[in-house]
C-alpha cells in the first residue's frame, strides 16, 4: 500500500478512562482501504522542544465510510501528553501506514485475541477483519484495574469478551494467563501488550500447540528502519521491528 506523509485532521477527541484518549483523524485525499490490523502511524510532536522523535501509535480501527483512522493514546510521557491535549480541527504530522500486519487465516474457526493495557488497540480492528472473513474472534483483555480495560462495549459487539484485572476489580483476578478461556480450543492466538504478558501468552501457546502471532511495542522513532532504535533479536538475527514487524510469528522470536 502507498505510504502517506500527511497532516491528518482531527475529527474527534474522546476521553476514555483516566489518561486514555481516542483520537479520530482523517485525510480526504488518502486511501485508507488498504490499511490492515497491526500497522501503525508515526506522529511528529509539534511545538514540543523536548520531544525529538516521532511517536508510533497503533491503528485502533479504520472507518472506511467516514474515512477515519482511530488512534488510542495512553498519556504517559511528554509526547503522548501533547497528543492527548489536541483539539478537534487541529492537525497531526503523520507517516502511515507503517509496518506489517497480523495475518488473516484462510481456515475458519475460533481465534483468541489477547491484549493488555493500551496493547488492546490493534485487536479491535483485527477482530473486525476476522469476523468479516467468517472467523469467530474471542477476546481476552487484561489490566491492572478496571480503569485499564478499554472499549469493552465495542469488543463485545464483535465476539465473546473476557477480562482479567490484577486487583480483581473486573473479571477474573490475576493475569490473562490465569483465565480459564485458555483451556478452550482455538485455531490460533494473536496478542499485543507488555512484553512479559506476551511472553507468558507465547509459552501457553507453545504448550497448547497453538499458532501465535505477537505485535511488539519496541521503541520506534523513524519508522523506516534507519535509526535502529527498535531492533529485536530473532532466530534469523537482529531485525528492525518497524519494518520487519511489528507483528511476528512467535516461532520467529528467541523467547
Amino acid at each position: 500500500m502507498k505510504k502517506y506523509v500527511s497532516e491528518l485532521r482531527i475529527t474527534a477527541v474522546e476521553k476514555l478512562k483516566d489518561d486514555y484518549v481516542l483520537l479520530k483523524v482523517t485525510d480526504e485525499q488518502a486511501d485508507f482501504s488498504g490499511i490492515m490490523p497491526g500497522q501503525f502511524v508515526n506522529i511528529r510532536i509539534t511545538n514540543s522542544p523536548a520531544t525529538f522523535l516521532r511517536r508510533p501509535i497503533s491503528i485502533n480501527y479504520v472507518d472506511e465510510q467516514k474515512k477515519e483512522i482511530w488512534l488510542l493514546v495512553h498519556s504517559v510521557g511528554e509526547g503522548t501528553r501533547r497528543l492527548a491535549c489536541l483539539k478537534v480541527g487541529e492537525r497531526l504530522d503523520c507517516l502511515f501506514p507503517l509496518g506489517n500486519c497480523f495475518s488473516l487465516p484462510s481456515k475458519k474457526g475460533r481465534y483468541l485475541l489477547i491484549g493488555g493495557g493500551v496493547g488492546v488497540a490493534p485487536l479491535l480492528f483485527l477482530g473486525k477483519k476476522l469476523k468479516e472473513s467468517g472467523c469467530e474472534p474471542v477476546f481476552l483483555l487484561g489490566g491492572k484495574r478496571e480503569e485499564d480495560l478499554l472499549q469493552l462495549d465495542l469488543f463485545r459487539k464483535l465476539g465473546d469478551t473476557y477480562t482479567t484485572t490484577e486487583d480483581g476489580s473486573l473479571g477474573t483476578k490475576g493475569f490473562v494467563t490465569d483465565h480459564k478461556v485458555l483451556e478452550d480450543t482455538f485455531e490460533g492466538i494473536y496478542t499485543c501488550g507488555p512484553k512479559p504478558m506476551m511472553k507468558a501468552v507465547v509459552n501457553v501457546a507453545k504448550i497448547r500447540n497453538f499458532n501465535c502471532e505477537v505485535s511488539l511495542e519496541n521503541l520506534m522513532a523513524c519508522g523506516l528502519g534507519a535509526c535502529l532504535c527498535c531492533v529485536e533479536k530473532t532466530v534469523k538475527g537482529n531485525v528492525c521491528v518497524c519494518t520487519e514487524g511489528p507483528v511476528f510469528n512467535a516461532n520467529q522470536l528467541t523467547w
